[in-house]
């Protein structure tokens, strides 16, 4: 069969924006080949700096004809029924449509649409010019003389030439023939800029390819980065080096280069007193080059990888020698910004407010740096206060939850409080990216404790789903009361995701939460502590403002306390005062807390389900309770205990009896009323009935309902399903030999109570209803 070659020959294209457009033009191709009926047995589509290239195999020459019936309005409906029914179906008169009899509805009219195939060269040629004027870009241009003209064609690049040929392998391919804006297609392409320059004919794919290879151009990514990997890691090897690693960069270096080189140079060895990770960082951002490292101490080394676009006559010495300069220049700023941020600040008798405030040490670089992101009053939100009121929010919190996780309340809140103090660095200036890992580094050289140091660093762990969790527990404590104080922050000031949007990446946020908690294994309860959160995010909100609370100012001003941790303590009492201001601040906290616990769980569920649990066993765990699971290890350890039962056989039968149980209930319940069977069963009118399989299911219910409660109360998940396995026996025979709707209104009533108890009992363990199944 035959196959299409399309290739859109443009300038550069922005290697963030390759792999998209690549997969963008087939996903458009192909979908509109097949919104015609014109089917295809594969596809693929590649980019290169200077080129969007797609491949589709196995095309018909023509579509399938299609036979459509429509149906119309009945014999007889008003005129202007008639009249839409014709046009919609294209036809002139009811002469051409015919009539179906049917029994219950009577005659009515039906059309019969006829469409025969389009040719494929046809569609093709109507299909790929649309897709070029709408080609979904990031960012487009103009270009030329038409680039006046407000309808002229938009291309990431100023685009030279289409190739688009359509044909069998056995034959000659036909151009399809088209044009957009000037730009005709035809069957040229073009090799590498430098190296092969020139037109290429080419017919179809298994001659594209080879004809790119022999101008110099690799077409595919993959293979570019094979070719980059491979053969920086030969040249690393014969210099008894070893290549970092670094898969981001090679994606974006093998969308810059046609013709891949891997060259090395080198920079002086006085470079490596910088920290290794500033060295990578910088000639990594202006340079895209990849660094070396030795194999037998791990260190970074002088040497450095570009990768060039040609194969120069030199052998690359002027391309080297060329990256070389900008590298030391790079180098020699970083090496200043390293001096200086270990240096005194000049300014320092202009921070003792600061210091004094946060507790901060100004013989210390850091605690200077600190002390100097506060005085300058740098905004974090301007509803929520500076980046120094955000950092006393955290310490506050830090420190209440250090015993909770198992670590030091000093350490965590001195780590918390230094936590953004790289921000002001002239290293963070030049090298965001290191926010956190400078802060570590100047941290170990004033002296700070290993754990301070580390939570520096981690708390800005993990960044996502991939990311490490840390496990110090300081680092766990910071990085908690970091991701708890902006969530709470933005929910008190109904800045919470919607849709898509999440500006302040709050989604990231709360499964940060989530992994720091489960993963190390934290018993946490969230309510309390994000009201904790929340009132020392009201505090700085009442103390900037300098509100009527003139009450809460004299205490701060009087009591030297920081104003969060001083209207902690006075709202914590709120609920006994009986002043409305202070009541009202309470049952905020409370809302905000409760529906922080919701998004929560959500991210819970998502997570879960992402790692292969049910998100339906999450709501049956959550059940109606769901303010009062704010445990989320006891909520994933329950889940995780629920979905092991249900994969047993105990588990699925007593889920079909609790089902068959639930719909009889809701059945009586709608005639006699929701809780009618409410009370437990009469065992005396069980005996009287002498059914031995009722009375077994009244005992067996009397012995597993308090076990699976105990266990549940023990935390024993495991336990708690045991307890309820030995009621699948019962409840297999009761459905086999009683009949719960007896004549009798008594028994009736009285098996109703017993089902009832059957469905209180598993809900002790989760929700049963909210299980799919």
């Amino acid at each position: 069969m035959p196959d299409l070659l399309l290739e859109l020959f443009s300038e550069e294209i922005p290697a963030r924006m390759q792999r998209k457009a690549a997969e963008d033009l087939k996903k458009l191709v192909t979908d509109a080949l097949v919104e015609r009926g014109l089917t295809y047995e594969g596809a693929k589509a590649f980019a290169t700096p200077r080129r969007l290239a797609l491949t589709i195999a196995g095309l018909p020459v023509r579509g399938r004809d299609v036979r459509e019936e429509r149906k119309g309005p009945r014999v007889g409906a008003p005129e202007a029924a008639v009249q839409g029914f014709l046009k919609a179906a294209g036809l002139t008169s009811l002469d051409q449509a015919t009539i179906v009899s049917d029994p219950k509805k009577g005659d009515s009219y039906v059309a019969v649409i006829e469409k025969p195939g389009q040719e494929t060269v046809a569609a093709i040629a109507e299909i790929v010019p649309a897709v070029i004027r709408t080609f979904p870009w990031p960012k487009s241009m103009r270009w030329g003389k038409a680039s006046a003209q407000s309808g002229s064609l938009r291309w990431v690049r100023p685009l030279h030439s289409i190739l688009c040929t359509f044909g069998a392998e056995t034959e000659d391919p036909e151009v399809v023939p088209f044009e957009v804006d000037g730009i005709k297609s035809g069957n040229i392409t073009y090799g590498h800029r430098f190296h092969a320059p020139g037109p290429i004919t080419v017919k179809r794919f298994d001659d594209y390819v080879p004809s790119l290879e022999r101008a110099r151009v690799v077409l595919d990514a993959d293979r570019r980065k094979e070719i980059i990997l491979a053969d920086a890691k030969n040249l690393a090897f014969a210099a008894g080096l070893e290549l970092v690693e670094d898969e981001g960069l090679l994606e974006e270096v093998a969308g810059l280069v046609e013709w891949p080189v891997v060259l090395m140079g080198d920079f002086e060895e006085r470079f490596l007193e910088i920290p290794g990770e500033a060295i990578r960082a910088t000639i990594r951002a202006n340079q895209k080059c990849f660094v070396l490292r030795d194999p037998a101490t791990g260190e970074l080394a002088n040497r450095f990888i570009p990768v060039s676009n040609l194969m120069a006559s030199d052998g690359g010495q002027a391309i080297t020698a060329g990256n070389g300069r900008v590298v030391r220049a790079r180098l020699s700023d970083a090496a200043y910004f390293w001096q200086t941020d270990r240096g005194p600040l000049p300014d320092l008798d202009t921070l003792k407010e600061s210091a004094d405030k946060l507790g901060l040490d100004l013989s210390k670089p850091l605690d200077q740096r600190m002390a100097k992101l506060d005085k300058l009053g740098v905004v974090f939100h301007a509803k929520l206060g500076t980046q120094g009121e955000r950092v006393q929010r955290i310490a506050a919190l830090a420190k209440e939850l250090a015993p909770i996780i198992g670590a030091d309340p000093a350490l965590a809140e001195r780590a918390a409080r230094l936590a953004k103090a790289d921000l002001p660095t002239e290293m963070i200036g030049e090298f965001p990216e290191l926010q956190g890992l400078m802060g570590r580094k100047y941290a170990e050289l004033q002296g700070e404790n290993a754990s301070v140091a580390a939570a520096i660093e981690e708390h800005y762990k993990p960044l996502g789903p991939s990311d490490r969790v840390p496990t110090d527990p300081v680092s766990v404590a910071v990085a908690l009361a970091d991701k708890l104080d902006t969530l709470v922050g933005f929910w008190a000031i109904d800045e919470k995701p919607t849709g898509s949007k999440d500006p302040y990446a709050l989604r990231r946020a709360a499964l940060g939460v989530i992994r720091l908690v489960v993963e190390n294994q934290v018993r946490l309860n969230l309510v309390p502590v994000t009201k904790s959160a929340g009132a020392l995010v009201q505090a700085f909100q009442a103390w900037r403002q300098r509100d009527a609370e003139s009450e809460l100012v004299s205490r701060i001003v009087g009591s030297g306390m920081l104003p969060g941790e001083l209207h902690y303590q006075v709202i914590k009492g709120a609920n006994e005062r009986s002043d409305d201001l202070w009541i009202s601040r309470f049952g905020m906290l409370q809302a905000v807390a409760a529906d922080l616990l919701s998004f929560f769980h959500d991210r819970l569920k998502v997570m879960l389900r992402d790692q292969g649990a049910r998100h339906d066993l999450v709501d049956a765990v959550l059940g109606e309770g769901a303010s009062a699971n704010d445990d989320l290890l006891l909520i994933t350890r329950r889940v995780a205990a629920l979905g092991r039962f249900l994969e047993t056989e105990d588990g699925k039968s007593l889920l079909a009896g609790y089902k068959r149980a639930a719909n009889i209930l809701k059945a009586e319940e709608k005639k006699d009323g929701e809780g009618a069977f409410a009370a437990k069963a009469d065992l005396q009118l069980i005996a009287d009935a002498g059914l031995i399989e009722e009375k077994a299911l009244a005992v067996a219910l009397a012995q597993a309902t308090p076990k699976a409660e105990a266990a549940i109360a023990a935390e024993d998940y495991e336990g708690a399903m045991a307890a309820l396995a030995e009621l699948r026996p019962a409840v297999d025979a009761f459905f086999d030999k009683v009949t719960v709707n007896d004549p009798d209104p008594a028994l009736r009533a009285n098996r109703l109570k017993l089902l009832n108890q059957l469905r209180e009992a598993t809900r002790a363990v989760a929700d049963f209803s909210r299980i799919a199944g």
